[in-house]
C-alpha cells in the first residue's frame, strides 16, 4: 500500500467528499440510514471503513451510538472536522483485524467498502470480525455490487464507468482471481492525475459462506436499501445476516 493510510491518505481524503458527491446526497444517504437505525433498535452500531462518516453522521443524529473502524488517518480527520465529528468514537486499524471497546447490535460495511479487502481471506477474516464484536441477535449489514461479469464479452478485460471532458474511469478485470483494479485519470485545469486502487469483487454466495464460517445466518438480501426483491437483474445488494441468540 502506498502509505500507512493505505489507499486512501491524504491526496483522497482531501477531494473525497466531492468526489463521491452523488452517494452524500439525501437520496442515497436517507434509505440507508433508515434501514440501519431500525435494525439497530437504539443499540450501539460499528461501522467498518467509517471514512469521513458519510453514513455515521447522520446515523448518530438519530440518537444512534455510533463507533466507527478505518485505517486511514486523513479520512477520520475529515470526518472529525464536521459538525458531530468528535462524538463518534473512531478506532483506527484494518477493519477486518480491528478490535472496537464492547459489543453492538448491528455492524455494517457499505459502498462496495468489502471489496478494498484484497484476498478471500481478509473477507473471510472481516465476517469473523464483525461476529466477534456483535452481541448475540445482532446483524451485520454489507452493501455491494454484484459482479458485472456480464458487461466483459470474451477476450475483452475492461469496463469503462466513465468518460466525459474531466475524467476518465474505468475497471480492469482478472477473472481467475476475482482481482480488479479501478483507474481514474483526471484533468483539473489542463493538468491530468492518475490513481489505481485495487478490489477484489465478491458473489453474493460467497458471502454467505463466509457469514457461515463466522457463525452467521442469512436473514434478508434486497437490491437496494428501500428492500427492492433482489433478482437475477440486481446490479447490486444489501444482505443482512445475523448472530444466533443463543
Amino acid at each position: 500500500m502506498p502509505d500507512e493510510d493505505g489507499y486512501f491518505g491524504e491526496s483522497v481524503a482531501a477531494g473525497y467528499d466531492e468526489s463521491c458527491a452523488e452517494m452524500f446526497e439525501a437520496g442515497a444517504v436517507g434509505p440507508a440510514v433508515e434501514l440501519l437505525a431500525e435494525l439497530a433498535g437504539g443499540g450501539r452500531t460499528l461501522e467498518l471503513g467509517v471514512g469521513t462518516g458519510r453514513v455515521a453522521l447522520p446515523l448518530a443524529r438519530r440518537g444512534i451510538e455510533v463507533h466507527g473502524i478505518d485505517l486511514s488517518r486523513a479520512m477520520v480527520d475529515r470526518l472529525r472536522a464536521k459538525p458531530g465529528g468528535t462524538a463518534i468514537g473512531v478506532t483506527i486499524g484494518d477493519f477486518a483485524t480491528a478490535r472496537a471497546p464492547g459489543s453492538f447490535s448491528v455492524a455494517y460495511l457499505v459502498f462496495n467498502t468489502i471489496m478494498n479487502l484484497t484476498s478471500q481471506d481478509a473477507q473471510v477474516d472481516c465476517f469473523r470480525n464483525a461476529a466477534a464484536h456483535l452481541a448475540p441477535g445482532g446483524r451485520f449489514v454489507v452493501e455491494v455490487a454484484v459482479p458485472d461479469l456480464r458487461r466483459l464479452p470474451p477476450g475483452q478485460d475492461v469496463v469503462p464507468f466513465r468518460v466525459d471532458g474531466e475524467r476518465l474511469g474505468f475497471d480492469l478485470y482478472d477473472v481467475a482471481t476475482q482481482s480488479m483494479s479501478s483507474h481514474h485519470v483526471r484533468v483539473v485545469d489542463g493538468r491530468g492525475s492518475y490513481e489505481s486502487v485495487p478490489f477484489r469483487y465478491v458473489w453474493p454466495a460467497e458471502l454467505d459462506l463466509m457469514a457461515r464460517l463466522a457463525g452467521l445466518r442469512l436473514r434478508d438480501r434486497w437490491d437496494g436499501w428501500t428492500r427492492q426483491p433482489f433478482t437475477s437483474e440486481s446490479r447490486q445488494h444489501v444482505s443482512v445476516w445475523e448472530k444466533p441468540a443463543g
